[in-house]
């Protein structure tokens, strides 16, 4: 249950962390409303919240963690929402992330 949890929360601050700068970027780099911008800051407000409901204590391991959930989310949501398609090499190099993520969280339980 602990290992699902901590993917959920990761999931939700990547989904935070994307959305909140997605909606930044509309606003600033294609024009869109302010208001865009004013509801991506508070949402990436909220990305900066969640990590700390994390079980692991070191805020490096977390965020470390976080930084390969963080690839695989922004390949899925430039697919997705923004018609983008990752090619063979962004595809590699999330799976060489998720392994990374995997190690840097579990690894020791492993040993």
């Amino acid at each position: 249950m602990a290992i699902i949890r901590t993917i959920l929360l990761f999931v939700v601050a990547g989904l935070a962390e994307i959305g909140g700068g997605w909606l930044v970027w509309q606003w600033l780099r294609e024009g869109k409303s302010g208001w865009l911008g004013v509801a991506g800051g508070a949402i990436l407000v909220v990305y900066g919240i969640m990590p700390t409901f994390q079980q692991e204590a070191a805020f490096g391991r977390v965020y470390a963690a976080y930084g390969g959930v963080f690839i695989i989310l922004s390949l899925l949501w430039g697919w997705r929402v923004d018609g983008w398609q990752p090619d063979r090499f962004d595809l590699i190099g999330a799976g060489i992330a998720i392994v990374g993520v995997a190690v840097i969280l579990w690894g020791r339980r492993w040993v």
